[in-house]
């Protein structure tokens, strides 16, 4: 960290060994190494930052990938407004602003819009099913996110503002408003805080905030309250996924139905489609893991995205030697009981330090 470094000397001067930039001793010492460090001083100073960067862009965005797009927008335009710096508050907030921004502008770009898919004649969807944009996050870079032990604001990126759950939820809050709900209810900053970044009053922060908690208990899953604050799969949760594994691989669907609540349900985003139901599940299942149109042998690899017990699944089609890549699913499950399956195409494997092959 460059900034606990004893003494450095550069084109900015002098400064001496600190915490975050905005909390060194002398302030003036702190805008200078952002203003007038260079690039490489800069850049040392704001990588720091980058992982709980990409987080907070994946909940604005709810996607991986556009969050990656984010992260690289938010370290272009902090370099070139690093003269914007004053030293008011710290380094840390400063580019959370940007980043906060830069995710409003992509979402309010007309190439970049995003539309909730809605069922036909108002019929209850999945939240999942409605964000077809939506993307696992993996857990190893979630514990990449927090800061260092010992600051201040050092927190670990718990279960409850991250699950899947939660993140399709606020896709379907305005941009502005689930800016205010992350920046207040996630980030904790104070609503007048939270009125400078997104240049709003702190009265219509307030308002904001008011209607996306409303809006958000309506997406999110009746009993989610009862989940706790996790940052880890459970015991409970991590046998059902051995479960679930052995079932798989095994292409036991009587093993599976166990496994099931006769209310479970699948989605596959960004497919529209929602398996509702234990029967139509395994109904979909069926032809894929048994019988002449079997895809063909099948293995599975644990793993884990946002606070979730996850499987990778591979295949080994007939005549092949190696086993491909398929999917991951997400679990979430409930009284030892899995509640929802949402599965993901392949793409994210090497995020989550996956093979493509096996």
């Amino acid at each position: 960290m460059l900034v606990r470094r004893l003494r450095r000397e550069g084109e900015s001067g002098t400064w001496a060994r600190g915490g975050d930039v905005g909390d060194v001793g002398d302030e003036s010492e702190a805008v200078a190494a952002v203003r007038q460090g260079g690039q490489a001083v800069f850049g040392e100073l704001v990588e720091e930052h980058r992982h709980e960067l990409h987080v907070h862009c994946y909940r604005m965005l709810g996607s991986y990938t556009d969050a990656d797009d984010m992260v690289q927008e938010t370290m272009m335009r902090a370099w070139r407004r690093r003269e914007t710096f004053e030293g008011r508050s710290t380094l840390r907030a400063w580019l959370y602003r940007i980043a906060t921004n830069a995710c409003l502008d992509l979402l309010s770009g007309p190439a970049r819009s995003r539309e909730i898919t809605v069922g036909v004649g108002g019929e209850p969807r999945s939240p999942f099913a409605e964000v077809p944009w939506l993307q696992p996050y993996p857990d190893r870079l979630l514990d990449l996110a927090a800061p260092g032990e010992g600051a201040p604001d050092a927190v670990a990126v718990a279960r409850e503002t991250i699950e899947l759950a939660y993140l399709a939820a606020i896709q379907h809050l305005p941009p502005r408003q689930r800016a205010v709900l992350i920046l207040r209810d996630v980030a904790g900053w104070s609503a007048e805080e939270t009125s400078q970044a997104l240049e709003l009053s702190v009265a219509a922060v307030k308002s904001a905030l008011q209607r996306a908690r409303a809006t958000l208990r309506m997406h999110l899953p009746a009993r989610r309250t009862q989940w706790g604050p996790a940052t880890a799969p459970n015991e409970q949760e991590r046998a059902v996924l051995r479960r679930y594994m052995e079932a798989s691989v095994e292409g036991d669907l009587s093993a599976l139905a166990e496994l099931l609540r006769e209310d479970a349900r699948q989605t596959m985003p960004p497919a529209s489609q929602v398996f509702d139901g234990r029967q139509a599940i395994l109904d979909m299942w069926r032809p894929v893991m048994v019988g002449p149109e079997a895809w063909g042998d099948w293995r599975a690899l644990a793993t884990r995205a946002n606070r979730q017990p996850a499987v990778a699944n591979y295949v080994r089609r007939p005549g092949r030697s190696r086993f491909t890549a398929v999917n991951i699913d997400v679990l979430r499950v409930e009284d030892g009981l899995i509640a929802e399956i949402t599965t993901f195409g392949a793409e994210l494997h090497a995020a989550f330090g996956l093979p493509q092959e096996l």
